[in-house]
């Protein structure tokens, strides 16, 4: 744990038990890119920044989910686009193309137990800490691995959809991904191919010949397609879902955004509506993002080297005048 030494009404976090803090995280997976240990001054700004918030508005994105291994797309090195050639599927292909599906569910069956049995970190844990103590207003992720709502999240958008719930196109019945597996099972009692890898929606990496015979159940309620419940690549989030988070961040007095480049615009329409809001802007991320210009403090850090050591006000202030 990091110490804290208190001068006058600040509070400065020591360089020797930040380094250790960095080093304890090395091995932690394999998907986080590498950083250097967080900048103390940096840290300080953010828990300033912090605890001078009542209503915290927190946008996160895959960077705080490759601590947990969940890989990511962008991150340099270690994202699915430096490592691979493989893209993720496109919305079109999907509902227009059988043979995409089946192609899709067979991989998304093999990767499930393994996507499905990750475990929220110290950064998800913390943020749900602010929620309970009634600073943390909303969270909006861009994540589809539900580690937010594993940690207790409940003030929560899910920005892009979930993989733990599957829709149906035909009828739009929401059902759970869990129960769909029992069904993928039955169809295909002796199906068992070897995949290697995994992405961040939770597909794995098989070959054609490996899923032609794979079976693909339809909707039992009316037999049409089912779709993980999630904002595939090439489609939109629903325009009244983004007008509701609009409707939160009016309601809050900060923002601040964690594991995300913004490269995406889903996303970085949030920091753009925060500073029409004249929302002062914080970011934690790895990296340069899209919205550099926009923040007033900016920590290049690993998410659990630096969330779970900053305090809300009321234990910063008890930290003080210890």
């Amino acid at each position: 744990m990091w110490k804290n030494v208190r001068e006058g009404s600040k509070v400065f976090w020591g360089i020797n038990n930040i380094t250790r803090s960095h080093k304890s995280h090395l091995a932690l997976s394999e998907f986080v890119p590498a950083c250097p240990p967080p900048n103390p001054h940096q840290v300080e700004q953010l828990q300033d920044f912090v605890s001078q918030s009542q209503r915290l508005f927190v946008m996160t994105g895959a960077g705080i989910s490759t601590e947990s291994g969940i890989p990511d797309y962008r991150s340099e090195g270690v994202g699915l686009y430096s490592r691979t050639e493989r893209r993720p599927i496109q919305h079109s292909e999907f509902v227009q193309s059988q043979a995409a599906r089946r192609r899709y569910w067979a991989r998304n069956f093999v990767g499930w137990p393994s996507f499905s049995s990750h475990e929220p970190n110290s950064a998800h844990v913390n943020l749900c800490k602010w929620e309970r103590a009634g600073r943390l207003h909303w969270l909006v992720t861009q994540n589809v691995d539900a580690l937010h709502t594993k940690a207790g999240q409940c003030r929560l958008s899910e920005l892009h959809g979930c993989t733990h719930r599957v829709i149906c196109l035909g009828c739009q019945t929401v059902t759970k991904r869990s129960e769909l597996q029992e069904r993928f099972l039955n169809l295909n009692p002796s199906w068992n191919e070897q995949a290697h890898g995994l992405a961040p929606d939770g597909d794995v990496f098989l070959t054609d010949e490996q899923v032609s015979d794979f079976q693909v159940p339809a909707c039992t309620k009316c037999g049409g397609i089912l779709k993980p419940q999630v904002t595939f690549f090439g489609d939109t989030v629903n325009r009244g879902f983004v007008f509701s988070i609009y409707e939160q961040m009016k309601q809050a007095d900060a923002m601040l955004i964690v594991g995300s480049s913004l490269q995406v615009y889903s996303g970085y329409r949030f920091a753009l509506n925060a500073k029409e809001l004249h929302l002062p802007i914080a970011i934690l991320n790895i990296g340069p993002t899209r919205a550099d210009h926009l923040a007033k403090v900016k920590v290049s850090a690993r998410c659990g080297d630096v969330l779970p050591h900053i305090l809300l006000q009321d234990q910063w202030h008890k930290e003080i005048q210890s």
